[in-house]
């Protein structure tokens, strides 16, 4: 009798590291729900690109910052799939504004998107990893998790937040089976909603030693390892993915 496959839950799926990480878990085998906040049609290009690669996807669109959300995008999955196997919290804001000028509802929406959205999933898709005594959360943190930005504080401050809750969590869980560990991206190449985020991205380059942008794709062969059953001894760590980056 076939091992039933595995199902991962990657939010920000629609494009650059969250795309990546859905079709690399989709060529490992796993079955993949595809969030994505606004642009359906991009996840599902996302999803049949997926399907494609012999496993089965669900596309499951929310909006990470509202609880509410969160717990229907999971609970989508796990009814359809039977649960949550691995949780990859991707989607993020990265507004640049000056810490004076940032309003109390643009703070709490970044906090919610980038950090509170990593607790709320948490908590809908363990207690399914609890019962099957086995389980993935990658956190995606970033620079803003090491050290400070200029304009980006609210983005540091999340960012902080989630590398905290993954190492309390890999204390927590990983004696029920669970891993669960943060990746930290450096400068990567990919589409970007305005063009001062582009030129941001793009002016890292001289402090990249490799001298170039990173890839969606090497940041998703990260996640791989993770996952997989040769990652399952490394818990509690922030793996950057960086090319040397100044950190």
């Amino acid at each position: 009798m076939a091992t039933p496959r595995k199902t991962a839950l990657i939010t920000g799926a629609g494009r650059n590291i969250g795309r990546a990480c859905a079709l690399g878990l989709a060529r490992d085998g796993f079955n993949v729900v595809v969030n994505g906040s606004a642009n359906r049609a991009a996840c599902e290009a996302v999803a049949t690109e997926a399907r494609a690669l012999g496993v089965e996807a669900l596309v499951a669109m929310g909006d990470v910052g509202s609880p509410a959300e969160c717990t229907r995008v999971a609970f989508e999955g796990i009814a359809r799939f039977g649960a949550i196997d691995v949780l990859v919290n991707n989607a993020a804001l990265r507004p640049g504004k000056p810490f004076l000028e940032t309003t109390d509802e643009e703070w709490r929406r970044v906090i919610a998107v980038d950090m509170d959205a990593a607790i709320w999933l948490a908590r809908a898709c363990l207690p399914r990893m609890v019962e099957r005594g086995w389980g993935r959360i990658v956190n995606f943190t970033g620079m803003n998790a090491i050290h400070g930005y200029a304009g980006r504080a609210s983005v540091s401050v999340a960012k902080h937040g989630v590398w905290g809750l993954t190492k309390a969590l890999a204390m927590e869980f990983a004696p029920k089976g669970i891993t669960t560990n943060a990746i930290s991206p450096g400068p990567i190449a990919g589409d970007r909603d305005d063009a001062a985020s582009a030129h941001h991205v793009q002016s890292m380059v001289g402090r990249v030693p490799v001298g170039r942008l990173g890839t969606p794709d090497e940041v998703a062969s990260t996640l791989r390892l993770l996952v997989s059953d040769g990652g399952a001894f490394i818990n509690g760590q922030m793996i950057q993915v960086n090319g040397g980056a100044e950190t």
